[in-house]
């Protein structure tokens, strides 16, 4: 195990610990990273095979491997996707298929997805909003990374262009999603309730927006 210590102009120090461990035939290398200011741990895979641990001066090395055998399904997990997406980056989606990048340039993708999303979504608004009788004031397409999208208290509905790489599916089971967010602005009893009177399999769509990430 290789141990470094690092002085901080703040005054405090910081030690890191390196050392390797087996998971399913797969040699990680861990980074452990003590800091005195610390006050909770936190695990993340950096790389494939590279796993990086934030802990406070008392976590010891035993404590680390105790929690990476603890989250050894969440790190099979993310090193699956983390290799999934290493495979496809020369590579779009575009409704659930995957096209090669030679076909279109990277930069040119964004306005792809945004005239795909401002020419589906509000068919599929329309008729969604017609049937569960609920209706926005207005519809807006942005890009972001953590919102499929949402619904504000004057319910305007915002969705995510990137949506459109996605199954129809998908897209209508977001759409229902956010039309309900009218009614409901929470996610409770009620709100998952009218979800499913219009969208019975939501569960089954959710897991296939998942498939994708």
């Amino acid at each position: 195990m290789i141990i470094t210590t690092v002085y901080l102009e703040s005054g405090q120090f910081k030690v890191i610990e390196e050392f390797k461990v087996k998971i399913n035939y797969e040699i990680y290398n861990v980074i452990v990273k003590k800091k005195i200011s610390n006050k909770h741990v936190y695990l993340r895979l950096k790389d494939k095979n590279l796993l990086e641990i934030s802990s406070n001066k008392y976590f010891s090395k035993l404590d680390a491997v105790d929690l990476i055998n603890r989250q050894k399904e969440w790190i099979v997990n993310r090193r699956d996707v983390f290799l999934r997406k290493e495979k496809n980056k020369n590579s779009y989606l575009l409704f659930g298929k995957r096209y090669s990048l030679e076909d279109i340039k990277e930069e040119e993708l964004d306005k792809l997805y945004k005239e795909k999303a401002q020419k589906i979504i509000p068919k599929l608004v329309e008729e969604f909003a017609t049937k569960m009788n609920l209706y926005p004031t207005s519809i807006k397409y942005r890009k972001n990374k953590r919102t499929w999208g949402s619904c504000n208290y004057k319910n305007g509905l915002n969705f995510n262009i990137l949506l459109t790489q996605f199954p129809l599916e998908v897209i209508e089971y977001v759409v229902i999603h956010e039309l309900a967010h009218i009614e409901h602005k929470n996610h409770s009893k009620a709100f998952w309730a009218l979800v499913k009177r219009y969208c019975k399999d939501y569960k089954q769509r959710e897991k296939l927006l998942k498939s994708f990430l």
